[in-house]
């Protein structure tokens, strides 16, 4: 079992808040819940209460990790023809009730606590109600997020956020002691319940309402099994569909049958391009909650044939970046958590709850309003999903990474990439989280990637020859002043040492590793310190201790 502790983050706060209640003897779902908490209100602007979650939970004492579904169900009176008759052919983006499915984070926090908890329900929520009672300092992004809120009914808190000012919202701050104090009822029968299905009142099929108490008294939340796919001599784990986790796993076993040198920079990223296209391709028509995976996995050699060193497939699909965000969390038990949670894009629906300001996400734009088609909008469905959170075991069993991202479509290209270096090309978590990424072109809205077969975006700081590889083969090459992703890991070795890395390219991305040593009994030593980066990562120190990852007896 690993002899250290970990928890990678976008947020000190959120980082802080985990490390705070490990401190205290609580284990990695504990802390998860309680960065969860934080990030719902310091980091409105990617995730919340008004979002859903998906989580991958390791334990030592089980062979494979339990797989965490909490994304929402549409309303009972979801209808694709009422939207049709309105002459729609997609979900709107912002502003329609129809793209908000019940929020299932809240659910997936009582379903991890239930199954895993170790401290009191209540004592995971204090220091998210500290923050938002009493303020923090808020972040440039989300300031930046908020300029979208002008004139949104129910944003009055959020639109007041200054970088570097603090921003106080007693709104939510009242929503999480209802969820402290009462559970999940205190929240989905509570006011957000009740304010949920006014929004929805009379917009189902037929002009009944959209949402119903009993959608609401419903549980969003269930285990799952998690889909296992062999691949560079490792297990890789994620999510089963309706999340998009798949994508990761059989990009993954396309690059298995592909031979090349990593050397040759240009043929590598078409390579990853290639497999993640020909992973992605059919997504549209494949991706729904009942689609199967382990199906679509037996055809990782047949769509490896059809990639050519030398030119890209002639592949395309049919017809947004994501709000986002991804924590890793391991203790000292040989627990560990890959957790993501979302409000779909940016602050979703642009839609807020009235009584508790907490916005609601868009993820029903993954809903399909062509007739027949099995992700086709309707009452309590779930919509297919871009979260996937990741694990990586050894051939003995072991775990190696607990791993994940932000960012659409773009994340299991990401992961991809970020895997690729680390098990394949033998990279640290630090070097294969910083360095330079490239990712299918998404359209305008970072949703629409399968449509667009042919373009790849590259970020400011990729290497020339990756850029001049994926033109000579055909690819249409964009390079972006923008970023692709806030990724985090944390990586174990055998010996139970414990690395982490949070991501440069998140504003105030925070690693902490607690250090313990067996010369004192596992007790934890004085320090708990950020994980090291190359590429400048937000950083967080307490009790006077040195920047490293590794063991340190003194």
């Amino acid at each position: 079992m690993p002899n250290n502790s970990a928890i990678s983050s976008i947020c000190p706060h959120a980082s802080g808040a985990g490390a705070d209640i490990m401190e205290k003897g609580g284990n990695a779902v504990d802390a998860a819940i309680a960065a969860g908490a934080v990030l719902a209100v310091t980091s409105q602007n990617f995730c919340g209460l008004g979002g859903d979650l998906f989580a991958l939970v390791w334990d030592d004492s089980s062979p494979a990790p339990a797989a965490l579904n909490a994304s929402g169900r549409s309303g009972s009176g979801a209808s694709a023809q009422t939207l049709r008759a309105d002459g729609l052919d997609r979900i709107p983006f912002h502003h329609s009730p129809h793209a908000v499915p019940v929020p299932g984070c809240v659910d997936g926090w009582a379903a991890m606590h239930q199954r895993y908890g170790s401290l009191p329900w209540a004592d995971l929520f204090a220091d998210a109600i500290n923050l938002a009672e009493n303020g923090w300092p808020s972040s440039k992004s989300l300031e930046q997020g908020a300029t979208m809120l002008e004139g949104v009914d129910g944003a009055e808190e959020i639109r007041q956020a200054r970088a570097g000012e603090k921003l106080r919202r007693p709104r939510t701050a009242q929503a999480l002691r209802d969820i402290a104090s009462k559970g999940r009822e205190g929240f989905y029968e509570g006011p957000f319940g009740a304010g949920l299905i006014e929004l929805g009142a009379g917009l189902g099929a037929n002009g009944t309402d959209l949402y119903t108490a009993e959608d609401l008294r419903t549980q969003q939340a269930n285990w799952e099994k998690a889909l296992a796919a062999t691949t560079a001599g490792h297990t890789l784990w994620t999510s089963r569909p309706n999340s998009q986790g798949y994508l990761l796993s059989l990009a993954m076993r396309i690059l298995d049958h592909l031979e090349f040198s990593r050397e040759d920079e240009g043929l590598w990223a078409h390579y990853i391009i290639e497999a993640c296209r020909l992973a992605g391709y059919d997504r549209p028509e494949f991706l729904h909650e009942h689609a199967d995976a382990e199906k679509i996995l037996l055809e990782a050699a047949s769509r490896a044939e059809r990639i050519h060193p030398d030119t890209r497939a002639d592949v395309s699909g049919p017809q947004a970046d994501g709000g986002t965000t991804y924590m890793a969390v391991s203790d000292s038990q040989g627990m560990a958590v890959s957790y993501i949670q979302s409000n779909a894009a940016g602050f979703g629906s642009l839609l807020f709850e009235p009584r508790t300001g907490i916005a609601l996400q868009n993820r029903g734009i993954g809903f399909n309003l062509t007739p027949g088609h099995p992700a086709e909008y309707g009452p309590r469905k779930r919509p297919p999903h871009t979260l996937l959170p990741a694990l990586v075991s050894r051939e003995d069993g072991s775990l190696r990474l607990v791993t994940g991202t932000m960012g659409g479509d773009a994340q299991p290209q990401i992961v991809t990439q970020i895997l690729d270096r680390i098990l394949r090309g033998g990279q640290s978590v630090t070097q294969a989280i910083g360095a330079p990424r490239i990712r299918l072109d998404a359209g305008q809205t970072g949703f629409d990637t399968w449509s667009n077969s042919h373009g790849v975006n590259l970020e400011q700081d990729v290497p020339t020859p990756w850029e001049t590889g994926l033109r000579q083969r055909g690819h249409e090459v964009n390079r972006l002043d923008v970023i692709f992703g806030h990724a985090h890991a944390i990586e174990i070795t055998p010996s139970g040492q414990v690395s982490a890395a949070a991501d440069p390219r998140a504003e105030t991305g925070t690693a902490l590793v607690f250090l313990y040593c067996d010369l004192h009994r596992h007790r934890p030593i004085a320090q708990l310190a950020t994980a090291p980066t190359e590429h400048g990562a937000g950083s967080r120190q307490r009790r006077d201790g040195p920047s490293s990852t590794s063991p340190i007896c003194r």
